[in-house]
């Protein structure tokens, strides 16, 4: 097995795990979106009150990709990596009546929660699509936005997810991406821990290496926003954080932080020449 398949399978079951974890999550305070140090605070309590709370418990993200997607009525919208649908589902009700908002995640258990929390919300636009980011299920230009939150840096080979965005978004088609962007050098330690790759921190590209692979799939119009940093005590709930930074325990805690203090929250956007 390559080092990429062990990637994307300790990333499927990990996400799988989370999935199964719905009860336990539900009454975890740290696992609240308002909560949690990477997730909290991206959305607005009003915007969330009308979905279920399976939706906003397994908010695992790291920003808000409909505050920056400029979504409109009638338009297509595909998520890479949608897990329980919140983005899937408030993306739908910016585009509808006529639009479509399309969730893809390669997790089983994911996608079973992401469908019930449709039904559950009573949304109608959106369908939730089993494949993987790097080998799309939907054809040539056929969506107009492509949303994603704290998804792409899990993938072992990113050209290539760009370039299944690039293919699959119409001509001024555009991409509106919330990640975790690195500034500076990860420690070899930390980039080839596979617990620090589920937890959205071993594949961190810099800004450097995602506008170079948003170019070299075509995009143009690249900006990257910082949103967030991060430090050590800002890290919420040892269960959800502690195992990503384990392969940095050697070093004191002013290193840490340090390298800690790299990682930051950020928007990514970028358009398809029209």
């Amino acid at each position: 097995m390559s080092s990429d398949q062990t990637i994307k399978l300790t990333v499927r079951d990990y996400y799988a795990g989370r999935a199964l974890q719905a009860d336990d999550l539900s009454g975890n305070a740290c696992c609240d979106p308002a909560d949690r140090a990477i997730s909290g605070g991206n959305y607005e309590p009003e915007d969330l009150r009308w979905l279920p709370d399976d939706a906003q418990v397994f908010s695992l993200g790291c920003g808000n990709p409909i505050a920056m997607a400029e979504l409109r009525p009638g338009e297509t919208v595909l998520d890479f990596g949608s897990g329980a649908g919140l983005d899937v589902l408030l993306s739908a009700r910016r585009v509808a009546p006529d639009g479509t908002a399309y969730g893809l995640d390669m997790t089983d258990e994911m996608l079973e929660v992401a469908r019930a929390n449709q039904e559950k919300a009573g949304v109608t636009n959106a369908q939730f699509l089993k494949g993987e980011m790097e080998n799309v299920p939907l054809p040539d230009a056929s969506v107009d936005v492509i949303i994603s939150n704290c998804v792409v840096n899990l993938s072992p080979d990113k050209d290539r997810v760009l370039r299944e965005a690039f293919r699959v978004l119409k001509p001024g088609g555009r991409i509106a991406i919330s990640d975790i962007v690195v500034r500076g050098e990860i420690p070899d330690t930390l980039r080839s821990d596979l617990e620090a790759w589920s937890g959205c921190i071993a594949g961190a590209l810099s800004d450097a290496e995602y506008t170079a692979k948003l170019q070299g799939a075509g995009f143009h119009q690249i900006d990257i926003e910082t949103t967030r940093r991060y430090s050590l005590d800002s890290l919420c709930g040892a269960e959800d954080n502690a195992g990503y930074w384990k392969s940095l325990s050697h070093l004191s805690r002013q290193e840490q932080e340090e390298i800690v203090s790299r990682f930051t929250s950020s928007f990514v956007r970028a358009r398809k020449p029209g």
